[in-house]
Order: structure tokens, then sequence, then C-alpha cells
């Protein structure tokens, strides 16, 4: 067969199959063969560690008894405002008097569903949240069987979020095809892995560091192999997320223990220890630095890997060292501009605790060294130097294994004349650089898969 004639196999692989152009390849890989042991190696330690931490439900019926005994636990019933009245308090007097307001609504599930109820008298001038309630209005009101008392508990905006649920799965299947489709089952893979591991596990008594460690690794081979395929590409992202991802815990570890973090500055984690004596909080701060970061890894490394796979395909004849310093260099740019994302992301959700200390009239240093904000700004660092430590181990994995084109060419043998084929301007012009060819298998570009 002429060497300028792409065979069915080369034809198959330029289509950019889900074999990933490359597994042929592996024997004569030495740093992928290096790569695939250590990958084999984390996911055996993965499984056996999702299995040793797997929760029994027992610790977490526990705590749920001791949440009981303390009021904690109630039941959440969707109704609707049917009418809403305003006058003297109950309490008011003729000195002091007070406004408030009654509201009625009528149940649409539990025990006294369909009849019309009443909630609690709100002082309105303390109560501001009742002022958006209409008659018509869908709620969430809270009822404890103890004492058979109604509450309100939030507006019930399920609908509405489902409707945003469905235009984003709508948008990103319409972009990404089944590619998109994939990507959601891997969200919804990360969102179980969370709710039916992680909570659960940790209320069993685990240590919470070792299960987000554990969680963070399952999240990553489900969420890389299902969305992007099982191929040396997505394995060569994957060994960088966990390279760099293992250097985010290494320092967040050592920080958090620098800083003698107690894990008890918020609300939430002082209620923690009365439900359950087992959770270690400080560890629980530990375990979601490492999950916040997982996030961002996942999408540099990805990028990483494309952007050396797409240099390859446009030079083939690149040296590997000159590939690392080209991705090194895109990798610049995507950091200067990620560098910003845990940050902004840690930001983001604690706007009203960054408005308190706005008017606590304390110095910056001081306000940092709080420990609600001093854990994100460990959170911030740690997490931005992995991302940045991300660039260079990915983009020299993959520049390793992506190698020039006349890597494996022998004399003598129709290698020869594949690489002569892949050096004629007059060749290439007519074809990709990934065009099919007579020559030993190589990997072929990160592109979007054409046949999705």
């Amino acid at each position: 067969m002429n060497a300028d004639s792409p065979t069915p196999d080369d034809a198959y692989s330029h289509s950019h199959s889900h074999d990933g152009g490359g597994w042929s390849a592996w024997p004569r890989t030495g740093m992928l063969q290096a790569v695939l042991v250590i990958i084999a190696c984390c996911a055996v330690a993965t499984v056996f560690g999702i299995i040793a931490l797997w929760p029994s439900e027992e610790g977490r019926q526990s705590v749920v008894s001791n949440a009981d005994e303390m009021g904690l636990v109630t039941d959440r019933l969707s109704a609707v405002v049917t009418d809403i009245t305003d006058g003297p308090c109950s309490y008011s007097t003729a000195d002091r008097p007070q406004p408030c307001r009654m509201i009625f609504f009528e149940l649409h599930e539990g025990p006294n569903k369909g009849q019309i109820l009443s909630l609690p008298e709100f002082n309105l001038a303390q109560d501001r949240f009742t002022d958006r309630v209409d008659p018509g209005s869908k709620i969430i009101v809270g009822y404890e069987d103890a004492t058979d008392f109604y509450f309100y508990a939030d507006r019930d905006r399920r609908v509405s979020l489902a409707w945003l649920g469905a235009l984003f799965a709508a948008i990103v299947i319409g972009f990404g095809r089944l590619r998109g489709f994939l990507a959601l089952v891997a969200m919804a893979s990360t969102l179980a892995v969370l709710v039916l591991f992680v909570g659960p596990s940790v209320l069993d008594g685990n240590d919470p560091v070792l299960v987000s460690v554990v969680a963070a690794a399952a999240i990553a081979f489900v969420s890389l192999y299902l969305t992007h395929g099982f191929t040396p590409t997505t394995t060569i992202a994957l060994s960088g997320t966990l390279a760099a991802l293992a250097l985010t815990f290494g320092l967040s570890w050592a920080m958090f223990e620098i800083a003698q973090f107690t894990g008890l500055a918020t609300e939430e984690a002082l209620i923690l220890p009365f439900l359950s004596e087992n959770i270690n909080v400080a560890g629980l701060l530990l375990g979601g630095a490492v999950i916040g970061a997982l996030g961002a890894l996942d999408d540099v490394t990805v990028t990483q890997v494309a952007t050396v796979a797409e240099l390859r395909r446009h030079n083939p004849n690149l040296s590997s060292t000159e590939l690392t310093a080209s991705g090194i260099r895109i990798g610049r740019e995507h950091i200067a501009s990620t560098v910003n994302t845990l940050l902004l992301a840690y930001a983001g959700a604690s706007m009203p605790l960054l408005l308190l200390f706005a008017v606590s009239d304390q110095s910056l240093v001081m306000i940092a060294n709080s420990e609600l904000i001093a854990v994100e700004i460990v959170r911030t660092l740690c997490g931005s130097i992995g991302l940045i430590a991300a660039v260079p181990v990915t983009t020299a994995l993959a520049a390793a294994v992506l190698r020039p084109a006349n890597h494996d060419a022998e004399p003598q043998d129709q290698s020869d004349s594949a690489s002569e084929s892949l050096s004629s301007p007059e060749k290439d012009a007519d074809a990709p650089a990934s065009a099919g060819l007579d020559r030993p298998p190589r990997w072929e570009d990160f592109a979007p898969d054409e046949t999705i």
C-alpha cells in the first residue's frame, strides 16, 4: 500500500475514536506505562478506601436521633399563603404598640393536608423577610410533631430551580451533544459521592480528611473518564490532577497544623460536637479544602493536555522539550486568569460576612487573623499553588508521551517513508498532520470527537 494512502485503521484513528487513538502505542511508550501503573495503583487504593470507609448508617442514625432530641429535626411541608392580616401584636400595650402580621396558609402535604392554618405572628419591626410574602405565594413550613407547631421555614423555589436545571441541561447537551450528556452524568455522580458517601461516612466517625481524599480521587476518576473517555490523554490529565491534588493536600495539612484551626468558627460547626463526639470538625475544614480544589484542578489539567496535543498535531516534529516549553507558556496565561478562581468562589459565598467585617472597625491584618477569614486564605493560597503546579507537571507528562513523529522511525522500514511524507510540505498541504499514514501509531489530537 502506498505510504500516502490512509489505512482503515488510520482512518478510524483520525475520527477520534474513544479508544484514544493511542492505546496501541503504549507498549513502546515507557512514560505511559509508568503513568498507567501509578493510575492503576491509585484506582485500587481508591476502591479499597471506599469499601473500608463506606458508611454503615449506624452513625448517621445516632446523630439524627441526637438532633431530634435537641429539636433540630423537623418536617418540611409545602403550602400556599391564602391570606395576610396586619394589626397590633398580642403583646402590644397602649404605651408600646407593636405591629404584627398574621399569615394564613393551606397545607399541600402532611397529616393536615388541605386545612387552612396560621403561622405565629411576625413582629414587622423585627422580621423583614415576611414583607415579600403575598397571598398566593408558595412557601415551606416547618412542623414539630412533638408540639404540633408550624413555623415559617422558607420560600418554595423548587419549581424555579427545576426549570433552571432543565435549561442548563438543555444548553449543555445542545452544545456538547453526547459529551455534554456525559458531563451531566459526571456531575450527578459527583453529587452522589458527596451525599451518599462523604456525609454519612463522616457521621459514622471516620476521619473526614481520609474520607475527603478518597472521595476526591473517586470523583476525579469518574468525572474525567466518563466525560472525556478512557483514553491516554485523559489518563495523563488524571495523573496531573492527582499529583497536584496531593501537593494541595500536603500544603493545606501543614498550614492547618501551623495555624491551629479549631473548625469552630461558625454556628454550624459549634452544633456538630453536640450531635456527635466522633466528628473531627477541624478535619472537616481540611477535607473541604481538598474537595474544593479539585474542580479547578481538573479544568487546568485537561486544558493543558489538550493544548499539548494540539501543538503536537500542528507540528508533529517538535521535540519533547520544545513541546513542554510551548505548553507551559500557554499554561502561564491560563493560570494568570485562573489564580483568582478559588478566592472569588470562597469570597462570593461569604459576602454577608465580608460586610460584617467591613463595619467592625478592625485592621485588615486583624480581620485576616480571624479563623473564618484565615481558613479561606489558606484554602485559596494552597489551592492556587496546586493549580500552578498542575501546569508544568501535566505539560511535562503529556509532552513525554506525545512523542515527535520520527521518534520510532527505523531504517529500511515503512516508517522511513512515513517520516518523509510527514516532512513533505506538499503532502502536509493536502492532509492534516494527524491524517492516516503507514507509520507507527501515535497519539491523536485532543480535539472534540467529530463523530459525537
